[in-house]
C-alpha cells in the first residue's frame, strides 16, 4: 500500500509551526558542511580519514586515484570548511579530520546508506 505524499486536507498546526520556527538555527554552517561532503571525491577522502587517522597528500592521491594536485585541492577545500586539518612534517604534509564530529558525520552517513541498501524497495 502506497502512502500519498501530500495531505488530503490543509490544516496548519500553528503552535507546532511557531515552536519549530523559534527553534530553527541559522543553517548556513550546516549547509557548507554537507555541500563539502556532497562531492564524491571529498567524501571518499573524509571516509579514508576515518579509517586512517592521518594521511599524507601522496597517500590520499593514491587512494582516490588522482594526482597529488587534485588531492591537495580537495584536502585544502576540506580544511577551508573546517572539516580537516593539516600538519607539515619535514617535506610531507599530513591531513586528518578536524575532530570527532566530522568523523561521526561520515560514519553515520555510511551506516545510514548501508541500512537503506539492505531494505527492500517499497516503491
Amino acid at each position: 500500500m502506497k502512502v500519498k505524499d501530500i495531505c488530503e486536507v490543509t490544516v496548519v498546526h500553528e503552535e507546532v509551526v511557531e515552536k519549530v520556527q523559534k527553534g530553527l538555527p541559522d543553517v548556513g554552517g550546516m549547509v557548507r558542511i554537507f555541500k563539502a561532503l556532497a562531492d564524491e571525491t571529498r567524501l571518499k577522502i573524509a571516509y579514508s580519514l576515518t579509517l586512517e587517522e592521518q594521511m599524507c597528500v601522496c597517500d590520499v592521491a593514491a587512494v582516490i586515484g588522482a594526482s597529488t594536485a587534485t588531492a591537495s585541492h580537495h584536502l585544502r577545500y576540506l580544511r577551508e570548511q573546517a572539516l580537516a586539518k593539516s600538519e607539515r612534517k619535514g617535506k610531507m604534509v599530513y591531513y586528518s579530520l578536524a575532530d570527532h564530529h566530522v568523523s561521526d558525520l561520515v560514519k553515520i552517513a555510511h551506516d545510514h546508506a548501508a541500512e537503506r541498501e539492505d531494505e527492500p524497495d517499497d516503491n
